[in-house]
C-alpha cells in the first residue's frame, strides 16, 4: 500500500506543479483560463472565480489547465477573443508552454532547499571496505579506519577524500592519516591507475587506492543562503545528468533496458518513503527535474514539440499548416506509446527477474 500511495503523491504533486506553471504564466500574460483542475475525471467539488472554474477531480494524478482558444479552430466568444491563446504573439505562447517544465525545475530547487535546510548530507571518511590486492590492502589500511588527513590536508567528507586521491600521481605515495582504535597513524599509499566506469557505464581510468565508503552519513549544518546555493547546484547537476542520459540512450551508450516506468517509480518512491521524509523529498526533487527536462524534448505532443512549432512559426512569420502539425502529432504519439510500452516491459521484466 505504501508503494501505491507514494506513487500517487509523487505523480500528483509533480503534474500539479507542471500545470500550475502553465496556469500562472497564462494569467499573467493575459490569456484566459476557463478551468484549472487538481486531478482528472469526474468533478468532486469546485467553485468559480471570474472566468476560471477551480475543480477538485476524482483521480488525483496531477491536474490540467484549459485555456481560452487553446485549440485551433475552437470557437471563442467575441468578448474573449482578446484573451484567446491563438490570438497572442508567438513569444507569449512559448512562455506559457515553457512555464510547465520551468515550474518543475523551480520546484526542484525549492524542494532541495528545504531538504538542505535540515543539513547537507555527506558520507563520512570511514572506510567501509578494502578491496584485495590493491594499494590500500598492501599498505595496511583496514575496514573501519577513519581517514583524517591526506598529505596533511584535512578531509571532512568522502567527497573530499576522493578528490585528493584522484589528484594524486600514480606510483607517488600519499601520506594518509587514519584514526584506528582511538589513535592516529599515518600510512603511505601509492595510487594506481585502475579502470572504473562512469554513471553512464563508460570505461574510465583514474588513480585509485582500492577503498570503499562506509554507510555513515553526517549532516553539515548550513544557513538559508548556503542551502539555496547548494539546492541550485544540485538541480544543475541533475539537469546535466538527465540531459546526458538522454544523449547516451540515443547514441546507444546506455542500453534501453536501463529505462524504468511507473512500476519502478512506485518501488523507489515507496522505498524512499520508508527511509524518511528527507529521502522521499529528495526523490521528489529528482523526479521533478526529470519531468521538466523530458518535457522539453522536441517531440510533438510534448511541451518541447510545441516550442519547436512556435519557434518555426516565429521564423516563418506564419503558423505551421494544420496538416503538418497533425502528422507530427501522430508521429510524436507513436513515439510516446512505443516508449511507454518499453518502460512497462522493462518494469515487468525486473519484477519477474526478482
Amino acid at each position: 500500500m505504501i508503494y501505491f500511495l507514494s506513487f500517487i503523491v509523487v505523480l500528483g504533486i509533480l503534474i500539479f506543479v507542471h500545470e500550475f506553471g502553465h496556469f500562472i504564466v497564462a494569467r499573467k500574460l493575459g490569456v484566459g483560463v476557463t478551468k484549472f483542475s487538481f486531478g482528472f475525471g469526474p468533478k468532486l467539488a469546485g467553485f468559480r472565480r471570474g472566468e476560471t472554474e477551480y475543480l477538485l477531480s476524482a483521480v488525483p494524478l496531477g491536474g490540467y489547465v484549459k485555456l481560452v482558444g487553446e485549440s485551433e479552430g475552437e470557437e471563442v466568444p467575441p468578448e474573449l477573443l482578446a484573451r484567446s491563446f491563438q490570438q497572442k504573439p508567438v513569444w507569449v505562447k512559448m512562455a506559457i508552454v515553457a512555464a510547465g517544465p520551468i515550474g518543475n525545475l523551480v520546484f526542484a530547487v525549492l524542494v532541495f532547499w528545504i531538504v538542505f535546510l535540515g543539513g547537507i548530507p555527506s558520507l563520512t571518511t570511514r572506510i567501509g571496505d578494502v578491496a584485495p590486492d590493491t594499494p590500500a590492502a598492501r599498505a595496511g589500511l583496514q575496514k573501519g579506519d577513519v581517514v583524517l588527513r591526506i598529505d596533511g590536508v584535512t578531509v571532512a567528507t568522502w567527497e573530499d577524500l576522493a578528490v585528493r586521491i584522484r589528484a594524486g600521481s600514480p606510483g607517488k605515495p600519499l601520506r594518509i592519516t587514519v584514526k584506528r582504535d582511538g589513535s592516529e597513524t599515518t600510512i603511505p599509499v601509492a595510487p594506481e591507475m585502475r579502470e572504473g566506469r562512469t554513471v553512464f557505464g563508460e570505461k574510465l581510468s583514474e588513480p585509485k587506492i582500492g577503498i570503499v565508503a562506509g554507510p555513515d552519513v553526517v549532516y553539515r549544518e548550513t544557513g538559508p543562503v548556503t542551502a539555496l546555493l547548494r539546492a541550485g547546484q544540485e538541480t544543475g547537476k541533475l539537469i546535466y545528468l538527465t540531459v546526458m542520459t538522454v544523449v547516451k540512450l540515443v547514441t546507444r551508450v546506455l542500453p534501453s533496458e536501463t529505462l524504468g516506468g511507473p512500476i519502478l517509480i512506485a518501488q523507489i518512491a515507496g522505498d524512499q518513503a520508508r527511509q524518511g521524509i528527507s529521502p522521499f523529498a529528495y526523490f521528489l526533487g529528482l523526479l521533478s527535474v526529470n519531468l521538466g527536462i523530458l518535457n522539453l524534448l522536441p517531440i510533438p505532443i510534448l511541451d518541447g514539440g510545441h516550442l519547436l512549432f512556435f519557434s518555426v512559426e516565429g521564423l516563418m512569420r506564419k503558423p505551421i499548416s494544420p496538416q503538418v502539425r497533425t502528422l507530427a502529432h501522430q508521429v510524436g504519439l507513436a513515439l510516446i506509446l512505443t516508449l511507454t510500452a518499453l518502460v512497462f516491459y522493462n518494469d515487468i521484466a525486473r519484477l519477474l527477474s526478482r
